[in-house]
C-alpha cells in the first residue's frame, strides 16, 4: 500500500509540475491552473478529477492532479451541433489537465491545435503534448457567446467587468474562473461544496508558490453566466 502511494504520488507531482513548466508564467496564474483539474466535476457522477478526501495523507487538498480521463461512467457528452457534430460512436466526456468536455469544445479546439478531435478524441488522453495543449486552449480561449473574460485574463486582472457584470456580482477573482467554467452548476445558490473544495485546494497551491490568492475567492453570490457552462454558453 505504502509503495503504491508512493507510486500515485509521484505520478500526481510530475503532473502538476509538467503544467508549471508548460505555462512558465506568473505564480497565481500557476495556482488557479493547478485547481481546475484538481477539483473539476460533473453533474452525472458524484467525484470524477477531486483526489482529495477527508482523511487522505497530508490533508485533503494535497492529491489533485492524478486523474486524465473523467472517473466513473461519463455519458457520451454530445450536444446536437450543425458546426461540431459528434462522429459517430464518439465519447467527449472529460479528458487532460483541465477535462475538456463536450463537441462543442473538442471541436474549435481541435481546430486551433490543428488536431481532428472530433474523429478522435481519445488523443486528448493518449497524447500528452496535445492534452497540455488542450488545457492552455481551454485556459486562454473564450468561445461563448456573449463573450465571457478568459481565465486567463481574470486572474491576471486583465479582465475588466462590464456593468451587468458588476450588477451580477461577477468582479475580478478565483471565483470567476469558476463561473467561466461551470457556472451554471456551482454558483449562484450560495454555499457549493465543489466551490469550496476548489478553493481550499487553490489555497494551498498558492501557499506553496508565496502568492496571495487575491480577492473574490467563491461564486456562491455571482450570477452565473450560463445555465449550465463548460466553456460554451449561449
Amino acid at each position: 500500500m505504502n509503495m503504491m502511494r508512493m507510486k500515485l504520488r509521484h505520478y500526481c507531482t510530475f503532473a502538476t509540475l509538467s503544467l508549471l513548466a508548460l505555462l512558465l508564467i506568473i505564480p497565481r496564474v500557476l495556482a488557479a491552473q493547478c485547481v481546475q483539474q484538481a477539483s473539476l466535476r460533473k453533474p452525472d457522477i458524484t467525484e470524477i478529477i477531486s483526489s482529495g478526501w477527508p482523511t487522505a495523507p497530508d490533508g485533503p487538498y494535497t492529491w489533485g492532479y492524478c486523474f486524465k480521463i473523467q472517473r466513473g461512467n461519463p455519458d457520451s457528452h454530445c450536444k446536437p451541433s450543425v458546426e461540431w457534430p459528434c462522429a459517430p460512436g464518439k465519447k467527449y466526456y472529460g479528458r487532460g489537465p483541465i477535462q475538456i468536455s463536450y463537441n462543442y469544445n473538442y471541436g474549435p479546439c481541435g481546430d486551433a491545435i490543428g488536431e481532428n478531435l472530433l474523429r478522435n478524441p481519445d488523443l486528448v488522453a493518449a497524447d500528452r503534448v496535445i492534452s497540455f495543449k488542450t488545457a492552455l486552449w481551454v485556459w486562454m480561449t473564450s468561445t461563448s457567446k456573449p463573450p465571457m473574460p478568459t481565465c486567463h485574463d481574470d486572474i491576471l486582472g486583465k479582465w475588466k467587468p462590464s456593468t451587468s457584470d458588476t450588477a451580477a456580482n461577477r468582479l475580478p477573482g478565483y471565483g470567476v474562473i469558476t463561473n467561466i467554467l461551470n457556472g451554471g452548476l456551482e454558483c449562484g445558490h450560495g454555499f457549493d461544496e465543489k466551490v469550496k473544495d476548489r478553493i481550499g485546494f487553490y489555497l494551498r497551491y498558492c501557499k506553496i508558490l508565496g502568492v496571495s490568492p487575491g480577492e473574490n475567492l467563491d461564486c456562491g453570490n455571482q450570477k452565473p453566466f450560463g445555465h449550465f457552462n463548460s466553456i460554451y454558453v449561449e
